[in-house]
């Protein structure tokens, strides 16, 4: 969850829809809208790492067992879709359909007769195999590939009986910011089991993906694409690490976002070292007497893509009239309340707290002792309470006392 929330952050555009989203009146755990504005205010202007309980709290994921059941797509889905209600009748209205969504078109054509059943959809990300799939084209080439209905598997075309027929899907259009998921977890028929795919998979800082679009597709822009995010794991089916990889600046640097580090890195990183495959220098004699091959168990598992005509503006600044005052003024106000907290703890060895009761409390207390301190099962006495530090003098402390009273 975090490397999706890195990479949506880094999406400039969808930070400042987000701060669009009216949440004067909402409540953090309560609210996705507001939780998200605050962990994206926090990672703006704090220098500490960001906490995201309030925001799975907002998703009634209170317990990490059924966070844990979510994946990166469902939880982007979920996200998305509750963002896209928040976000109707507002100034960021249409935001995430703008920015994410595309239109694929499922058809089966009929080889015989002229004969075509279509089904346009929209989509928010694209699910692509890596298994038998060298590069990122090849995969988009497995995506669309078609599949021949014939023999007992003949389709019933209406008004013309059984035919045979060719049975795919097309792209009619890309979205400005492509999320594509690369499907490195699958099931294992012979194991009967989830296993990781960590086959070598290759993929650019560039694509261009006009060959996959269909023949009636709009085609006025280009569909070259420039690579702003890896999302890594490093590991196996049952445990491991993410981190991300992300280029926040069209002109700027690659970053590795690790938990509570930020790293400059080189296109290598990016790019050779998250394809996965075996590793090129591995020790031969190793390899043999392991009885496996030596393979590489860190690799993407999404990517995300800009299309180049749009990068200015979806990796355009936010500058501060972005951001919602009401949302400055209430983290601010946590902010100083919890430094002054932080610095009470931090000076509390150097304060003694005294009580002084006075004739008049005394006479109106009932119970043991001079009056009731500290035993909850009772009111506490209503006494006169002072913070002195312990190197004051009796006598200052004295005469403190005496004007208080006069």
């Amino acid at each position: 969850m975090n490397s999706l929330l890195q990479s949506l952050y880094c999406t400039t555009y969808f930070r400042k829809a987000v701060y669009q989203i009216p949440t004067e009146d909402d409540e953090p755990i309560k609210s996705v809208s507001l939780a998200l504005q605050r962990v994206f205010y926090q990672l703006q202007t704090s220098n500490t790492p960001v906490g995201t309980t309030e925001l799975t709290k907002s998703f009634g994921w209170d317990s990490i067992d059924s966070f844990m059941q979510h994946d990166v797509q469902e939880f982007n889905r979920v996200l998305q879709d509750n963002l896209e209600g928040k976000m109707k009748s507002t100034k960021a209205d249409g935001a995430i359909t703008k920015l994410f969504v595309g239109k694929m078109k499922s058809y089966i054509k009929c080889v015989n007769v002229d004969y075509e059943s279509s089904r346009v959809e929209d989509y928010y990300d694209i699910q692509l195999n890596v298994k038998g799939c060298k590069t990122l084209r090849d995969s988009f080439k497995d995506y669309i590939q078609e599949e021949t209905l014939e023999g007992d598997n003949k389709y019933q075309a209406e008004g013309h009986g059984l035919q045979d027929a060719k049975k795919g899907v097309i792209f009619e259009s890309f979205p400005p910011v492509l999320h594509l998921q690369l499907k490195r977890f699958e099931y294992d028929i012979q194991r009967d089991a989830m296993v990781k795919i960590n086959d070598r998979h290759e993929f650019p800082m560039e694509i261009d993906l006009e060959e996959f679009l269909s023949e009636d597709a709009d085609r006025s822009s280009p569909h070259k694409y420039l690579l702003h995010g890896v999302l890594v794991h490093s590991g196996d089916l049952h445990g491991g690490h993410y981190f991300a990889l992300l280029k926040p600046e069209k002109d700027g640097k690659w970053f590795k976002f690790d938990d509570d580090r930020v790293t400059p890195v080189i296109d290598k990183e990016v790019l050779e070292d998250n394809y996965g495959g075996e590793y090129p220098n591995a020790n031969a004699i190793t390899i043999r007497s392991a009885g496996r091959n030596h393979k590489r168990f860190t690799n993407a598992y999404m990517l995300v893509y800009i299309r180049e005509s749009n990068v200015d503006e979806i990796l355009s600044p936010v500058v501060h009239e972005d951001i919602p005052e009401h949302l400055q003024k209430r983290l601010e106000q946590e902010r100083a309340i919890e430094e002054q907290r932080r610095k009470e703890m931090e000076e509390r060895h150097l304060y003694l707290i005294v009580k002084i009761v006075t004739a008049e409390k005394f006479k109106v207390h009932q119970g043991f002792d001079l009056a009731n301190f500290d035993d909850r099962q009772y009111p506490l006495s209503d006494v006169f309470t002072y913070k002195i530090l312990k190197a004051d003098t009796y006598g200052s402390f004295k005469e403190h006392v005496s004007r208080s009273f006069n």
